[in-house]
């Protein structure tokens, strides 16, 4: 059982939060796209595509770490979650990997705290429901064996995805 103050969840820009670490839910160039990854990108700057090119991509359920420049926050993880094909092609184990890959660098890097957008839940076609269900599942197990990160940020585009989230998180615990 973990301290419910570890998870919060909220509607907002999650380019706008000042936390060590926001998570990008990216495409797998890492270079830009639309979505939260557009608006991660126009944020913090020309700097990150400059370091993305770097990373040489990212395979889907993986993730990698860059400074966060312009942004709030201080670093920006990637990950780039699955297209959803109505569950045959592994997307529920593929999207619990975006957040454990997460969650493991937070942790490595003692980041207290970190937000999460829905990963694959907007473009990528995920059913919103089953998608939050992974995320607040996948972190609730992390953060039962772990110290790090001691806050995690559920920040949602909008409020109908809020209150999918606040509503699955109440009946978990």
């Amino acid at each position: 059982m973990i301290d419910k103050n570890r998870i919060s969840i909220m509607c907002g820009d999650i380019t706008t939060l000042n936390v060590d670490v926001i998570v990008n839910a990216a495409n797998s160039t890492l270079l830009g796209g639309g979505g939260v990854d557009g608006a991660i990108h126009k944020a913090a700057g020309s700097e990150l595509l400059t370091e993305c090119k770097t990373l040489h991509g990212c395979k889907t359920g993986e993730a990698k770490l860059t400074k966060g420049y312009r942004l709030p926050a201080r670093f920006i993880i990637h990950t780039v979650g699955p297209i959803w094909y109505a569950g045959m092609d592994h997307e529920a184990e593929k999207l619990k990997s975006c957040y454990e890959n997460s969650l493991l660098i937070a942790k490595n890097n003692q980041f207290k705290t970190i937000a999460f957008p829905a990963i694959s839940a907007g473009a990528y076609g995920y059913p919103a429901k089953e998608a939050a269900k992974i995320a607040i599942s996948t972190t609730i197990k992390f953060l039962e064996k772990n110290d790090f990160p001691q806050k995690v940020i559920f920040c949602c585009f909008s409020k109908d995805m809020e209150e999918i989230y606040r509503g699955l998180y109440l009946s978990s615990s």
